[in-house]
């Protein structure tokens, strides 16, 4: 079964299944997908995920995180008499850590090329009829799209500079086709064939195409468009940004083995509330019942308050994050739970 906010993307996944892949396949063959739908996931993002394998009973953690450029100090942005780094452009963009992260899981964990992956994204990247919201997405946004003229030409194709009210993006079910990301995936499939027609494995040609992207003559490109406009990536900053495979925090509820990602997102927070709920009879306070709720409220009040206070980058902080997780120590923040959901009377629902 393959699953996705995004019909599209779904296709994808059931065509990778068709052709023999696996669950890892097929969810990387959805996340190049739905990249190039220029929705909420893109190629320029970063990429997280969960695999399970069967035949070891092994979770692990995929870290494509994306991160700041080197030069993008605090000293820098106040130079610039900026309090903050900018929510748009250049200067907002992080390493692409989406491609990186998607080649690792297929090349550990898949079982299909990168060629036969990538093909329902490159379809789309050479024109699919885009839907309406992202269509409509992209009008709302052309005045912060029209900054940067390569975003300008892709998403903006109907721009009249001289008449504002005619619509520049394009229309719901128009044909949108975006030739430089299908040049760049393509030349990805064209390094994984050469890499295996001098007989390297599949796991290494997935690899050589890793390379050219992060070191090669797309990384030159990403540097050279970036520094255009102000951008302050680097070969360095491309070369040395890694997938991180990570062992992910873990806990059982009721006797069901939860796994999420550790503290470089939030997902721990979500373990520690159902630690703290272990014990609370939560079917005895009714479901949905102002207790109920004010129940689960406080639980996950606690845990994203030591969210803000613990947790960070663990490759950067020395804050023993793992330790909110366990449940010998959050038998304390379940009884100031208890306290708190003691405390409020009964309300009967309007």
């Amino acid at each position: 079964m393959a699953v996705t906010g995004k019909p599209l993307a779904a296709t994808a996944g059931a065509m990778t299944f068709s052709r023999g892949g696996n669950a890892v396949d097929a969810a990387c063959a959805m996340l190049a997908a739905t990249s190039t739908m220029w929705d909420t996931l893109g190629w320029g993002g970063e990429t997280q995920a969960l695999i399970y394998n069967p035949n070891t009973g092994e979770v692990k953690g995929i870290n494509a995180l994306g991160v700041a450029p080197t030069g993008a100090t605090v000293e820098y942005f106040r130079e610039q008499g900026m309090v903050y780094p900018p929510e748009y452009g250049p200067l907002a963009a992080v390493t692409p850590g989406t491609p990186g992260g998607l080649m690792v899981m297929l090349a550990e964990y898949g079982q299909l090329s990168l060629a036969e992956v990538l093909a329902p994204a490159m379809q789309m990247a050479d024109g699919y009829p885009i839907e309406k919201a992202q269509a409509d997405n992209m009008e709302r946004r052309r005045d912060v799209i029209a900054q940067w003229s390569y975003s300008k030409a892709v998403f903006l194709p109907h721009l009249d500079e001289d008449d504002g009210e005619r619509r520049a993006a394009p229309a719901a079910g128009e044909n949108f086709r975006q030739a430089d990301l299908l040049a760049t995936l393509q030349k990805l499939v064209d390094t994984e064939k050469s890499a295996l027609a001098s007989g390297k494995n599949r796991k290494q040609a997935i690899y050589a195409a890793y390379d050219r992207f992060y070191r090669g003559d797309i990384a030159a490109e990403i540097v050279r468009s970036s520094k255009e406009y102000g951008g302050l990536i680097t070969m360095e900053d491309l070369d040395n940004w890694q997938v991180h495979i990570e062992e992910p925090v873990t806990t059982n509820y009721k006797g069901v083995d939860v796994y999420k990602l550790t503290t470089w997102v939030q997902g721990p927070v979500m373990l520690q509330a159902l630690n703290i709920l272990e014990e609370i009879d939560l079917q005895g306070l009714g479901y949905n019942s102002a207790r109920y709720i004010h129940t689960l409220y406080q639980a996950m009040n606690l845990a994203f308050a030591d969210r803000d206070f613990y947790y960070g980058d663990p490759l950067h902080t020395t804050r023993r994050t793992r330790r909110w997780v366990a449940f010998q120590e959050i038998r304390g923040r379940k009884k100031k739970a208890d306290q708190s959901a003691a405390k409020q009377p009964r309300y009967a629902a309007r």
